[in-house]
């Protein structure tokens, strides 16, 4: 069987963001076209970052598909670890504020920044 690998940015129990990697099963279609099952999709928003742009620490909304479609993508955790997506990655975003927390900027969260030399755009699709 087929298989997706999905990076996912969580929240731990710990209230800190982490990543981890699921699969996700592609064993529909045909052997030369293998599909996972559907999954729901609330919303698609672009988004163009010029080079330079960087976040601050924040939670994520809504669990959300972040696809790189142009440039280089850096994610931060508190930890001090970053990891980089580029035009063709992805990552799903759930790194959720606990439930019944305070949002800590030393705590909670991710930050995000465009880098290299091209502008950042990116395609968020709400899950």
């Amino acid at each position: 069987m087929e298989k997706f690998t999905r990076t996912v940015l969580f929240t731990d129990t710990d209230g800190r963001a982490r990543f981890r990697e699921e699969t996700i099963p592609l064993d529909q279609g045909t052997p030369q076209s293998r599909l996972s099952e559907l999954m729901s999709a609330q919303a698609l928003q672009l988004r163009h970052s010029p080079v330079g742009f960087q976040s601050s620490f924040h939670v994520t909304t809504t669990p959300q598909w972040v696809f790189i479609l142009q440039g280089q993508m850096q994610i931060g955790l508190q930890d001090g670890s970053t990891q980089t997506f580029a035009a063709g990655q992805h990552f799903f975003s759930a790194d959720l504020l606990p439930e019944g927390a305070v949002f800590d900027d030393k705590v909670h969260g991710h930050c995000s920044r465009q880098a290299g030399d091209q502008a950042l755009v990116t395609a968020f699709v709400r899950a």
